[in-house]
């Protein structure tokens, strides 16, 4: 039996590209893997340069959406009242009574809910802390979820000149499910609103549970 399968072997070629298109695939392949890397080196770059300009947050964003982001934020708000606040959640007006009640004037705080996810919103809040020049912001969000969070932001506040301190709310929540396939997935839809200006939220609905 071992020696007919070896004779098969022998007989049966094996397929392979044609060595133009194998050379093509590996000028592809390889040109993106350099184009991947000059990206990553150009974000890292532009963090480092404005975290060296503004090494104090000048700005707050709070990830709308879980319980206490809010109340953490405009109690930091109070120790920090000069800092703009951007609330970004999905659902209008993300929670103004909790700021009124910490006695943070409102015109400190500026609301979006153009966001449905996490990507939708670092992408759709940039232009408030670009108007301003604000170069380095708190990230606020809860605990489970600031993991991917961060990635997200390294790489559109990044890839803009905006770095961030990332602070998170404590809670009991265990960690996200499926955690580096939506990371994947999360990271790929960052790189593609760089080149694109769009967040590609369908995206969403091919990895949920």
């Amino acid at each position: 039996m071992e020696l007919n399968v070896k004779i098969f072997n022998k007989l049966v070629p094996r397929l392979k590209p044609p060595k133009p298109v194998r050379q093509l695939l590996y000028v592809v392949g390889g040109s993106g893997v350099s184009l991947f890397l000059l990206l990553i080196s150009y974000i890292y770059i532009r963090l480092a340069i404005a975290y060296h300009q503004a090494p104090v947050p000048q700005g707050i964003l709070v990830l709308g959406g879980g319980s206490g982001r809010e109340e953490f934020a405009a109690e930091l708000a109070k120790a920090h009242p000069s800092l703009k606040i951007v609330v970004s959640s999905p659902r209008p007006p993300g929670k103004p009574e909790v700021f009124q009640a910490a006695g943070i004037p409102k015109e400190q705080v500026e609301y979006n809910w153009y966001a449905v996810d996490t990507v939708g919103n670092f992408a759709y809040t940039l232009g408030a802390f670009q108007s301003e020049k604000i170069q380095h912001i708190y990230v606020i969000t809860s605990d489970y979820h600031m993991p991917r969070a961060k990635v997200i932001a390294t790489i559109i506040l990044g890839s803009q000149g905006i770095t961030f301190t990332p602070v998170s709310v404590a809670t009991n929540s265990p960690s996200e499910s499926r955690f580096w396939l939506q990371v994947a997935r999360d990271s790929f839809r960052s790189i593609f609103w760089i080149v694109t200006g769009r967040t590609g939220a369908n995206f969403t609905k091919m990895f949920r549970n």
